[in-house]
């Protein structure tokens, strides 16, 4: 098993749910060998609040998470990104920034938790189901040999986990 640390980054627009909640799930998730960060093409500033329960049931504070344009992640400051997935479909069909290191990328679209309108028990269901189909993502992608598999082979199996994902989804 190699020392390596992999960095993450999730793309979303706003980087107020999708992204935040995926962040959270790969830092939990990853026990150390993945660190990862969340950004948006036009954050809006605040993270949504309904990320709250999902992000402190994972054991992190809340208030060390924000909303924060990608540009952050293209400097030459930034982390040495390995892998970037898109999480809402906007983000994915912008033109991102030039990132250092050409990392892996991946789109991983899911409906917008934050858009749903109703009660809070409604609201909490979307953003717990959001979390829940990130989850599972996350862990297909933690569970590939990253160490001994071939760049155009992971690239194919990084696109795969959404379409598996998906299709699971969907008979639920």
């Amino acid at each position: 098993m190699s020392d390596k640390v992999y960095n993450v980054l999730f793309l979303c627009t706003g980087n107020s749910a999708r992204s935040i909640l995926a962040e959270a799930l790969m830092n939990a998730e990853g026990q150390g060998r993945f660190k990862a960060y969340s950004a948006g093409s036009m954050p809006n500033g605040r993270v949504n609040p309904h990320t709250r329960p999902i992000v402190e049931g994972l054991g992190f504070n809340f208030d060390d998470f924000r909303s924060k344009a990608w540009d952050e992640f293209s400097g030459p400051d930034a982390p040495q990104l390995d892998f970037i997935f898109t999480v809402c479909d906007n983000a994915a069909g912008e033109v991102c920034p030039i990132w250092p290191g050409q990392p892996m990328t991946a789109h991983w679209g899911l409906p917008d938790p934050a858009a749903v309108e109703g009660s809070e028990a409604e609201i909490a269901a979307a953003f717990s189901d959001t979390a829940r189909m990130l989850g599972n993502r996350i862990r297909l992608f933690l569970n590939l040999p990253l160490a001994s598999i071939d760049r155009m082979s992971l690239q194919t199996k990084l696109r795969e986990i959404a379409d598996q994902t998906r299709a699971d989804e969907a008979a639920q």
